[in-house]
């Protein structure tokens, strides 16, 4: 085994790592509940970027709906770039002949 090799391909990785990290930073999903009513949107970078909320499913006298809704679709808009990030993870180190479940941090 050449520890050259494995220190080199090592920082080439954490350069790789470091690339993917700023595009996933630059991509979004979307998630919807309420049919609609309201969508979170997420960064790959697993930071939300804003929330829809369409004015018909505000009603003072019912909140707790509302703020169910916004859970929902923020927790699908995290799950779907939780997804993303794994998926170009897995691509990642495939490409370098690793294992894909390594549990590297995005």
């Amino acid at each position: 085994m050449n520890i050259m090799k494995m220190m080199k391909q090592a920082a080439d990785m954490q350069k790789k790592m470091g690339a993917l990290q700023e595009e996933l930073a630059g991509r979004t999903v979307e998630f919807s509940s309420g049919g609609g009513m309201v969508t979170a949107v997420a960064r790959g970078n697993l930071s939300i970027e804003r929330v829809k909320i369409d004015p018909k499913v505000v009603d003072p006298g019912d909140v707790e709906m509302l703020e169910d809704l916004v859970t929902a679709a923020v927790d699908g808009a995290l799950a779907a770039a939780r997804d993303l990030a794994a998926a170009e993870m897995k691509k990642l180190t495939g490409a370098m002949g690793l294992p894909p479940d390594l549990g590297l941090p995005i």
